[in-house]
């Protein structure tokens, strides 16, 4: 019986990649020393799989960035701004493309599915001239072979590729991305030649979006694709991985027939429904790629009922053609559970990292063959049994208050406008007022006293007074800058997630527990384990100390309860909804403690809610019902005065955008910038919002820094669609990543824009009068 790894984490168990990404960006390290780092992780990962049994060992899965921008470098589709003249695409005009330069923006970026993985979004139109431009896929498969492991080469798949695109700027938005089709099959053609050529038996192309709702247009596109390829794909065995959801009838049928392919692949996770059309339809003599271990969270698997799956399978496909699976990618899940140390061992025993999680596909194959691990199945029935039976894991007392919450939609008693006149007359801001989103630069500094703090070689004390210092600095700065609504910067906090979950019960920590999220940024999801409580206040000591340095308004910041749940790994005992009420109710409790201490303005940072919308439609209004009601659970109590502001970042809101008006925020600052201000068409179109809105004038994920004029016309853009009384300025997002070289001028450019366009808006106003 056969094992497969659909894809694994990149960055390596210490963010091996990650720091020497940073140092190359630098430039304290050079390309060799970036490739040599890369090719060690690659060599290690390949060889760990292959020791552990694993049959079918994916190879470029392996990226500096992301897969899809990856695809377009081998497709040659750099956008002309990038000044690429050809030949093979170099870390200049890749990196370029995903995070500008001095000259140019980057391109788009936004979440991959329904995760915390980010994606560089491909702009195409009718006059790109694709061409073979990264031979990257055929080097990885040489590179492995050469260590002595055969390996199945992974290409995201040509429909998915375009359906994940967008028109590019001056390109007709209805133009369709399709029609590209074949212009991009002849690269992968030469791909497909080439791998051929290098001696790979297997090819797996990932179809991810065959799982959304799609119309018999877009389904026919697959068919189309896939017989264009056929005679290219001959010789191969030929996968077609599909994961994150259920696969819809008429795709499974779709997807199911096409020419030349020997395998498919399903997310049997979250695509339990899958498991019924298997059952009365799965093609005769194909394989069956059977995803029964989540990529996607770090709880052990239930072997004895993956097993009593597979046996049920093995009826349908025949024992020859079940191969074992993980369910997607595990880029989604930590790296491996050896390097947590620290963590309680019994909640440790409940837990499977990647490393882990390849051990358990094979165990689960090697099963199937007649060769079962007794022991090892045995260990894992004791885990789960006592995961179901552990007394940490419920809490009555927060159970009765969740299941109190039903018969209320708790919104806010006076509408919007009402309660920003009477939040103006307290907070007495100028038309078009400046903030930020919450986090200022995380210097080296920083990040040692909390290191030494955390290890016990400083006091508490000592801690304090320098965490207090930081905020005194950056209070300092946005005051000298003239910013109008002030936040503390966040120096306590490593992560928004984790510092909060740190500080609730039910949840458990991770030393080494990263997971990527776009780039070299990598977050350390929390784990929640139980239900949900706040022992005490959170934020308080740190908000009242800051506002006592400033006469000016100061932001209590909060993470808000759909965002802590969407980045986390939560909890499978339970619906999510369950889950996320407990923490909507801590949140309250700490809403009400921040007003109570006199600070006026709360955020309530949302920026995982579109993350979290299901990606088939009959299941999104569910979602987004108790996902708006958890945001307005959190500050029901306030009173009129108390403004509460969200943020939401690098997601695609226009489809959410009346869920987002739902919420009764009075004010929203939201990701704009980086994605052509595609939020505006949705005011364009008509959509009327009534409460403040600041949507992002520049993009903080680039280093770049945007000029006074150009920020200026962002504004403009603005106001022609919003109203003047209800617009703020501020970045798309937090600015923790950034260097203060950076931060300093870009918010200096953006505060006199702001100065410029009231100056402006003055002016008109008295020739009018």
């Amino acid at each position: 019986m056969a094992s497969h790894i659909v894809g694994y984490p990149r960055m390596g168990p210490k963010r091996e990649l990650k720091f020497a990404l940073e140092s190359f960006w630098d430039g304290k390290s050079s390309a060799e020393e970036l490739q040599k780092v890369s090719a060690d992780l690659r060599s290690s990962i390949w060889k760990q799989m292959a020791d552990a049994g694993i049959k079918y060992i994916p190879s470029n899965t392996f990226a500096f960035y992301d897969q899809v921008l990856d695809t377009t470098a081998m497709l040659g589709a750099v956008p002309p701004r990038y000044g690429w003249n050809g030949g093979e695409i170099g870390f200049d005009t890749y990196f370029s493309m995903a995070r500008g330069n001095a000259s140019v923006p980057a391109m788009e970026m936004t979440k991959w599915f329904d995760t915390n993985y980010h994606f560089i979004v491909p702009e195409l139109g009718p006059d790109v001239n694709f061409s073979y431009a990264s031979h990257k896929a055929v080097s990885e498969y040489r590179e492995a072979k050469a260590l002595g492991v055969d390996t199945v080469p992974v290409l995201v798949g040509p429909v998915s590729y375009l359906l994940l695109s967008k028109p590019a700027k001056g390109v007709e938005k209805n133009f369709s991305l399709l029609s590209l089709l074949e212009k991009i099959l002849p690269v992968y053609k030469e791909v497909i030649s080439e791998l051929k050529a290098a001696g790979a038996s297997w090819i797996q192309f990932d179809e991810p979006t065959i799982v959304l709702d799609l119309d018999s247009h877009k389904l026919k596109a697959f068919t189309d694709a896939y017989s264009e390829l056929e005679s290219s794909l001959s010789g191969l065995n030929v996968l077609i991985e599909t994961y994150f959801a259920d696969v819809p009838v008429e795709a499974f049928k779709t997807l199911t027939a096409l020419k030349g392919v020997t395998a498919f692949g399903f997310d049997l996770v979250r695509g339990t429904k899958t498991l019924d059309l298997i059952k009365a339809e799965f093609p005769k003599g194909k394989y069956l790629f059977a995803g029964v271990v989540d990529g996607r969270n770090i709880w052990a698997n239930d072997l004895a009922a993956s097993l009593s799956t597979l046996h049920a399978l093995e009826g349908i496909v025949g024992k020859d053609k079940l191969v074992v699976s993980t369910s997607c990618s595990l880029l989604h899940t930590a790296v491996d559970l050896v390097n947590e140390t620290k963590l309680d061992k019994e909640i440790k025993s409940w837990l499977a990292f990647a490393a882990q999680k390849v051990v358990e596909v094979n165990a689960l194959a090697k099963a199937l063959a007649g060769h079962k691990d007794d022991a090892f199945f045995s260990d894992n029935a004791a885990a789960q049994a006592s995961r179901k039976s552990s007394p940490r894991v419920t809490n009555e007392s927060v159970q009765k208050a969740a299941a109190a919450l039903k018969g209320s939609d708790h919104r806010r008693a006076t509408n919007v406008s009402a309660r920003l006149d009477a939040q103006q007359k307290k907070l007495n801001l100028p038309i078009l007022p400046t903030t930020t989103i919450g986090s200022f630069p995380q210097t080296i500094e920083l990040r040692r006293v909390r290191r030494e703090y955390k290890a016990k070689k400083i006091s508490e004390d000592e801690y304090v007074k320098a965490i207090k210092e930081e905020i005194n600095k950056v209070v300092k700065l946005q005051e000298e800058l003239d910013i109008d609504v002030l936040v503390h910067g966040e120096p306590e906090r490593n992560d928004m997630v984790e510092y909060f979950g740190e500080q609730l019960s039910g949840f458990a920590f991770t030393v080494n527990g990263w997971v990527q999220s776009y780039g070299s940024r990598c977050v350390k999801p929390p784990i929640i384990y139980g239900d949900v409580s706040r022992p005490n206040p959170m934020t308080v000591f740190w908000s009242s100390a800051a506002q006592s340095m400033t006469a000016r308004p100061m932001k209590g910041m909060l993470t808000g309860p759909v965002t802590i749940l969407n980045w986390s790994f939560v909890r499978n005992d339970q619906p999510r909804h369950e889950t996320c009420y407990q923490i909507a109710l801590s949140i309250k409790d700490e809403v009400e403690d921040l007003e109570k201490a006199g600070i006026n303005v709360i955020q309530i940072d949302e920026a995982a809610l579109r993350e979290g919308l299901p990606l088939r439609k009959s299941e999104q209004a569910f979602y987004l019902d108790w996902a708006v009601h958890s945001f307005r659970i959190t500050n029901c109590g306030v009173v009129d005065t108390t403004q509460i502001h969200t943020h939401m970042c690098y997601s695609n809101f226009n489809d959410i955008i009346h869920s987002i008006i739902d919420m009764d925020a009075d004010v929203i600052t939201i990701e704009n910038s980086r994605s052509d201000e595609k939020l505006l068409s949705v005011f364009r179109e008509g959509v009327k919002y009534g409460a403040g809105i600041g949507p992002g004038v520049y993009d903080i994920h680039s280093p770049r820094i945007p000029s006074t004029e150009e920020i200026a016309d962002r504004i403009n853009k603005m106001l022609a669609v919003l109203e003047t009384n209800i617009l703020w300025v501020n970045p798309d997002c937090g600015l923790k990543t950034r260097k203060y070289t950076e931060v300093k001028p870009a918010l200096k450019n953006m505060v006199a824009a702001a100065k410029l366009l009231r100056t402006q808006l003055a002016s008109a106003k008295n020739v009018g009068e």
